[in-house]
């Protein structure tokens, strides 16, 4: 089972719990349960997270994030291979076990991700940018459903996507995108609207999400230079909305 500590614990770079302020945060901080985070003096402005949420419509669940700056507005930059490329990310972690969405019982941290990273495309069923081409538009922002565990090979203390080794053939859904770790492309669209971002999720009748924890981060991630496992490793943490991934967030 997913345990909030154990993920706190993998996260050694993180900012000082703080309360939020400024504009931006205006419509996030009068929603509900908010998760609230103050601005950074040091964060890039589009992954500097003052505040986030998630609410419920039936099994139908709206993640939301309010930053600093122009949400979306930073993208990683390409280096023309799948080696070494970069990805930015914004990442809710919640406590729902990854059998919800298709995955094995148990097998990590699930966080639902909105990407960009214009060296490769994992999404092979959409054509997110609309130029009939669906094995192109990495760059563009796409969502995904990722298991993530703590990976040493990453560096002391740091998150991978979880690798499938070779010749296992773990639970996954059926929009995997087939690269050998445990990532799914469900094909939410992220939302974006000035400071904020959001995804609009489904979950199948069958599932209870109601009262699930969440919070919200912003980072940074890299394929590994030998294309080999850990194949998706966790580089950088900007911003954490709780400031200690303890998941004070529910979803009610």
């Amino acid at each position: 089972m997913f345990k909030p500590a154990l993920l706190a614990s993998t996260l050694f770079l993180l900012p000082a719990v703080a309360i939020a302020d400024g504009d931006h945060a205006t419509h996030a901080m009068h929603q509900s349960g908010a998760i609230l985070s103050e601005e950074s003096p040091t964060a890039l402005a589009s992954m500097d997270i003052l505040a986030a949420h998630a609410h419920r419509n039936g099994n139908q669940v709206t993640f939301h994030m309010t930053t600093n700056g122009v949400a979306g507005a930073d993208q990683a930059e390409p280096i023309g291979q799948l080696a070494g490329a970069p990805a930015h990310a914004y990442v809710w972690p919640t406590s729902l076990d990854p059998a919800t969405v298709g995955f094995d019982e148990g097998a990590g941290i699930l966080a639902i991700v909105a990407a960009t990273h214009s060296d490769f495309d994992d999404t092979p069923l959409f054509d997110e940018n609309r130029d009939g081409d669906a094995g192109n538009d990495g760059g563009t922002w796409h969502s995904h459903w990722v298991v993530l565990t703590p990976t040493e090979a990453c560096g002391p203390g740091a998150l991978a996507v979880k690798d499938i080794p070779e010749g296992t053939t773990p639970n996954l859904p059926a929009t995997w995108p087939g690269l050998p770790i445990l990532l799914d492309s469900p094909g939410f669209t992220p939302l974006f609207d000035g400071p904020e971002i959001t995804i609009n999720v489904a979950f199948g009748q069958d599932v209870e999400v109601a009262g699930a924890s969440y919070d919200a981060v912003t980072a940074a991630l890299r394929v590994n230079a030998n294309v080999h496992a850990p194949l998706f490793c966790v580089t950088d943490v900007f911003d954490v909305a709780s400031g200690d991934l303890s998941l004070p967030g529910r979803i009610n």
